[in-house]
């Protein structure tokens, strides 16, 4: 018996926990993360001008659940976190991990406005009750946006030779 994770299963777990987050239903979200998740949560940066709003290097399901319930209840609300473009990226014994992109808007004179988004990696596993995450890797974007060739060569100056 295969304990992989199915595309559309992946889908609707992360779809379901985003819903309960923003929503605030942090009994739904403690049914949703492992007992050893490890989160990490930072701008592409790591020195934005609000990272330590941001910012979080967890360990364990607790820690993990009272840092997101405590970050979501000081923003605002209605919040919306849209996870797009998800894919598995691999199996590793019986954790399935999967990268999506994350938008997250909110409402501001009555018209929705664009709050943030990044590149989200998450490992999610099979337990007892139901999909659990294992991992969760938020990386936001908060450096303008340049043309690709010169980010590729400024990537390439930077890294060791």
């Amino acid at each position: 018996m295969s304990n992989e994770i199915t595309l559309p299963e992946v889908q609707e777990f992360i779809a379901g926990f985003w819903y309960h987050y923003d929503q605030g239903h942090f009994d739904e979200l403690a049914v949703r993360i492992g007992d050893d998740m490890e989160y990490l949560s930072r701008s592409d940066s790591g020195n934005c001008p609000f990272e330590e709003l941001l910012a979080a290097e967890l360990h364990g399901g607790a820690e993990t659940l009272a840092w997101l319930t405590q970050h979501r209840l000081e923003n605002p609300y209605p919040l919306r976190h849209h996870a797009t473009n998800v894919f598995r990226t691999g199996v590793d014994g019986d954790i399935t991990t999967a990268r999506f992109y994350l938008y997250v808007n909110q409402i501001t004179n009555n018209v929705p406005f664009d709050v943030s988004s990044g590149v989200v990696d998450v490992g999610i596993r099979r337990a007892d009750h139901g999909l659990v995450f294992t991992s969760m890797r938020v990386v936001l974007d908060a450096e303008d946006s340049i043309p690709l060739a010169e980010y590729n060569a400024a990537k390439t100056a930077a890294s060791p030779s």
